[in-house]
């Protein structure tokens, strides 16, 4: 008995030794496995998970998200097949006219389901997908489940407009979706029979819908899903315990699941290893003459097609978002293009702050043209520029205020800064919502980085 006593405590003195190596390991393969999926995307830009058949399958999972405040928030999310859990959902790119197919695995302790709005005609199982209501006739889903712990169900329809649209839980959904269960679906357009090239270069386009007045340089395509989160929430969801809803109070507000300064981090930044997409803006000016003033030589800097901005708002209230140095032309809200059913007439419109409301999209157009064209020589800012001593320098300030002239910083100075790029906030203006629970100069804040025009030295 004795000896059998000793084993015991032996064998707990090793586990407590043990444990934390154990664990060490297993951070450290889920790392590098989440860490070469993010080695393989791109800097910027809307990160489309595509499939040839339009079929996808999505797994419930729970991970953590981090917070610039210093926190760490669980969550659950949405995830492809059997990757790693992510924030927010993987955004399904698919043409107009594909059969999508969408398998629902589910591992978390509640039944869920998915909702499509926008979508018509959706299946569940190869039935319509309806509302759920239990025996004494009270609504428990607004879709068929996969069941808690291990269920499944399969949603089908038919991709038919072009356009950007959520996919989100429809079971539970004011606990569900703040938890998480949310994602964009990105409809391309048949494009038949709009040009596909640049005339003068060669160089492809690409059409939010099928319209010439919706072009868009493709490598210039950009997703805001803006979300929020009420940590008491997701921590009384962790522990198992009832949240009253009825004290639901949003402290964290995201864009694509990130928090300023966060969200100007690049797509796949290793230290946000469970939200891998970033928000930050990138273009050059917009100059849509192909030649020089001699008429034949090509324009180096031509850029005659805008950015596309795609908005989504997966929160429970309006909000505002306001992009600095420019308007943004709204061109399509909840997929329907703002032009009248006849074609003739384009009802898009510039704004200077869009507002959306909980469960829209926006579609936009987003470019920046440099007007007045300063230059240090030939076309100064006809104003005495302070001494570099009176100047207050920011982390993107460049040393100069001329586009493409970086010029000699204070010693010390942390600039990110590389080329003489300029940098414009874009945020929410609700002043509370762009702080982490009361850390401020966090939250719905991103920006838009406008590099010199071409040819430039800057790396992306």
């Amino acid at each position: 008995m004795r000896l059998m006593t000793r084993f015991k405590r032996v064998l707990r003195y090793l586990l407590l030794v043990l444990m934390p190596a154990l664990l060490l390991i297993t951070m450290s393969v889920q790392g590098s496995g989440v860490k070469q999926l993010h080695e393989a995307l791109p800097p910027m830009g809307m990160i489309c998970t595509t499939s040839p058949t339009a079929t996808f399958t999505l797994t419930t999972k729970t991970g953590y998200i981090t917070i610039p405040d210093g926190n760490a928030v669980f969550m659950w999310g949405f995830s492809e097949g059997d990757k790693p859990f992510q924030h927010p959902g993987p955004v399904l790119c698919v043409n107009q006219g594909d059969t999508v197919t969408i398998v629902l695995h589910n591992t978390l302790p509640e039944d869920v389901s998915i909702i499509f709005p926008g979508q018509e005609n959706v299946m569940a199982n190869g039935q319509p997908s309806q509302p759920v209501f239990n025996g004494v006739g009270e609504l428990v889903s607004l879709a068929p489940v996969a069941p808690a712990n291990g269920g499944s169900v399969t949603y089908s329809f038919l991709a038919s407009k072009p356009g950007t649209y959520i996919y989100e839980s429809g079971t539970e959904p004011a606990k569900q979706v703040p938890m998480g269960l949310f994602g964009t679906i990105v409809v391309h357009p048949t494009l038949d029979p709009l040009p596909m090239t640049d005339p003068y270069t060669g160089q492809p386009i690409a059409y939010a819908y099928n319209d010439i007045g919706a072009a868009y340089n493709p490598e210039t395509e950009y997703l805001l899903v803006i979300s929020e989160i009420d940590p008491m929430l997701n921590m009384a969801t962790e522990q198992g315990y009832q949240y009253n809803m009825n004290d639901y109070t949003p402290r964290y507000w995201n864009y694509n699941g990130r928090s300023f300064p966060d969200t100007v981090a690049d797509n796949g930044a290793p230290w946000l290893p469970n939200q891998p997409y970033g928000s930050l803006v990138y273009i050059h000016p917009f100059d849509d003459q192909p030649f020089l003033a001699d008429g034949v030589t090509p324009n180096p800097a031509y850029n005659a097609y805008p950015a596309l901005l795609r908005h989504i708002n997966v929160g429970t209230m309006l909000y505002s978002h306001h992009p600095h140095g420019n308007h943004g032309r709204v061109i399509a809200w909840d997929g329907h293009l703002l032009r009248s059913p006849d074609g003739l007439w384009d009802m898009s419109r510039e704004e200077f702050t869009v507002t959306i409301a909980p469960g829209q999209s926006m579609d936009s157009l987003f470019k920046w043209t440099d007007v007045e064209k300063w230059h240090p020589v030939d076309n100064p800012i006809p104003v005495v520029i302070p001494q570099l001593q009176d100047l207050a320098v920011g982390q993107f300030y460049s040393g100069s205020p001329y586009l493409g002239n970086p010029e000699a910083l204070p010693v010390g100075t942390q600039a990110l800064n590389q080329c003489g790029e300029y940098y414009h906030i874009a945020h929410n203006h609700a002043l509370n919502q762009i702080t982490a629970w009361g850390v401020v100069l966090s939250g719905h804040i991103t920006f838009a980085r406008i590099d010199p025009p071409l040819p430039n030295n800057c790396q992306p």
